[in-house]
């Protein structure tokens, strides 16, 4: 393995580390008892899902463009794999990229919608692991807080 491909190798497991991050930040916002952030919750599983996409884009050696958008994001990794059928959820997620940060932008993210969006971004990050695995990334194990 050359150079340049040990180097896109790392910067696809710096993309997972980071969407890992996240998801372990947004499930902890959940733990909270009182003053529960619902949007920023909502926005750390968007932007897991975002970036677990982004690393299996930058796997494939693709430019993506500058984007918080979902269905984007899918349709290019729809090019090169089959499973964006099992997470077509996941474009529901796109709006708290940019709503949840800005006020007025719009409505309040509820402790159900946020719920939700955590379990799409856990299965999502579970989707393309396996298919970066299945497709010959080592992923090391990181204990789970």
């Amino acid at each position: 393995m050359n150079d340049i491909e040990q180097e896109r190798l790392r910067k696809v497991r710096k993309w997972l580390s980071y969407a890992d991050e996240d998801l372990r930040f947004a499930q902890h916002g959940l733990k909270l008892t009182t003053s529960v952030p619902y949007r920023l919750i909502a926005y750390h599983a968007q932007q897991c899902v975002e970036k677990g996409l982004k690393a299996y884009l930058v796997y494939k050696g693709i430019d993506f463009p500058y984007t918080h958008n979902i269905s984007r994001l899918l349709e290019l990794c729809a090019e090169y794999a089959a499973w964006t059928e099992q997470i077509e959820d996941a474009e529901e997620l796109t709006p708290y990229a940019i709503t949840t940060r800005y006020p007025g932008e719009d409505d309040e993210v509820t402790d159900e919608e946020t719920s939700r969006a955590i379990g799409i971004a856990i299965h999502v990050k579970q989707v393309i692991r396996d298919a970066l695995v299945q497709e010959g990334l080592t992923i090391p194990d990181k204990k789970e807080d």
